[in-house]
């Protein structure tokens, strides 16, 4: 079921699960992050062939229940992702989010609501514990992190070359169990 709401700039901003037909959406979300910059782990742009691969075999993940995903549109462009992988074995109650919104979308509740929904839903389903790692420059996302209850445990020295630096990530988790 699609989420439907106001961003802080007034535009409305569709909270909906992937579809086949995102490739090309998918595409330029992902790359336009490469692009500038921005604090991720990816560094070169994803070619057409590799997201062709990729996105059939993520949205089976999520028909099978392994993956929690949630693309944010604006005006049928895509701005916004956020998904939970979720582990196996000893470690089956353990998530892993990450989420990105893209440049001149970002600080208008996009990125703090696919937070929301994807943990929402983790809750739902009886996951227990979210984890992900953030490069420590990335204020604004460690931020809204903390705002929705993700606590540092620890670092990983220098683990992010970026900017021509090394810099720690930093791990944070939530317990949804509550």
């Amino acid at each position: 079921m699609d989420d439907e709401f106001v961003a802080k700039d007034g535009r409305t901003v569709v909270i909906r699960k992937p579809r086949l037909e995102d490739l090309d959406g998918v595409l330029e979300l992902v790359n336009s992050t490469v692009r500038e910059g921005a604090p991720i782990n990816r560094m070169t742009e994803l070619s057409r062939a590799e997201e062709l691969e990729f996105l059939p075999r993520r949205l089976t993940e999520i028909e099978r229940g392994d993956t929690i995903q949630y693309m944010a549109e604006v005006d049928g462009e895509l701005v916004g992702n956020a998904e939970i992988r979720k582990q196996v074995g000893r470690k089956s109650h353990l998530e892993t989010l990450g989420m990105s919104v893209k440049s001149g979308f970002r600080r208008k509740g996009i990125g703090a609501r696919l937070m929301e929904k994807v943990m929402n839903e983790a809750k739902k389903k009886g996951l227990k514990i979210i984890t992900l790692q953030v490069n420590e420059t990335n204020l604004p996302a460690i931020t809204l992190y903390r705002k929705l209850g993700f606590k540092e445990t620890g670092r990983i020295p220098k683990a992010v070359y970026w900017n021509e630096k090394y810099v720690d990530d930093i791990i944070m988790v939530a317990d949804i169990c509550s």
